[in-house]
């Protein structure tokens, strides 16, 4: 059974420990997007944010680093409470940051943009424990699927299957009750959803509603 991660970029942030609440019953975990302004046009949130929510929910905090300084800030993730930090491929060789999170304690997640071909992350599958496939431009919530990326995210179904790697396969962008079958179909693991939710006004009813359009089951 797949998993759902609301994302926390759609939240009302005046309300950020009620908004989550809105969706612990039903959610697997909560993915915080992290952008810098820099390696995205856009700025949203970091560690201080992470360690004001950690005391108020004992969900999984899953945290996309859309920063062109991972390095600098995986000890304050950690620190903070993050459980796993996602970090690009396109800002080269992550394995020293693989590193760092696996001696905080820290689930390793890779992420690749739109883009970005598969071959650039295949040489790490063994290494990590989450593969993010971007399916819009990083940045923006609310854009369009870009449903090119199944292609990738097929290709890295069948090789970690092939392989037998415990890699867990997320997608995020543009999901919501017609894309999140065909991600499912894809090979994700993980559905990531941000105004498919917390643009709704029951957003345990919008949770339990993409998880029955992708795999079946409410």
């Amino acid at each position: 059974m797949g998993k759902i991660a609301p994302s926390i970029l759609a939240c009302d942030f005046s309300e950020l420990a009620a908004e989550v609440e809105t969706v612990t019953a039903d959610a697997d975990l909560l993915h915080v997007d992290v952008m810098d302004g820099h390696f995205v046009p856009n700025l949203s949130i970091g560690a201080p944010v992470v360690k004001s929510l950690r005391p108020r929910t004992d969900m999984y905090l899953d945290c996309h680093l859309m920063i062109d300084n991972p390095g600098d800030l995986l000890d304050d993730f950690a620190a903070a409470g993050a459980d796993s930090c996602t970090v690009h491929v396109e800002l080269g060789d992550p394995r020293p940051l693989f590193d760092r999170m696996r001696k905080h304690g820290m689930r390793v997640g890779l992420v690749l943009n739109p883009e970005t071909r598969l071959d650039a992350v295949v040489p790490y599958l063994e290494e990590i424990d989450i593969l993010l496939f971007m399916s819009v431009h990083p940045g923006f919530g609310g854009q369009a699927f870009l449903p090119d990326v199944l292609d990738k995210l097929r290709a890295a179904r069948t090789i970690v299957d092939e392989r037998g790697l415990a890699v867990e396969l997320e997608i995020d962008g543009g999901i919501n009750l017609d894309t999140a079958p065909l991600a499912a179909a894809a090979g994700a693991d993980i559905l990531v959803a941000g105004s498919a939710i917390f643009g709704q006004p029951d957003r345990g009813a919008a949770t339990r509603a993409i998880r029955e359009a992708a795999w079946g089951t409410a």
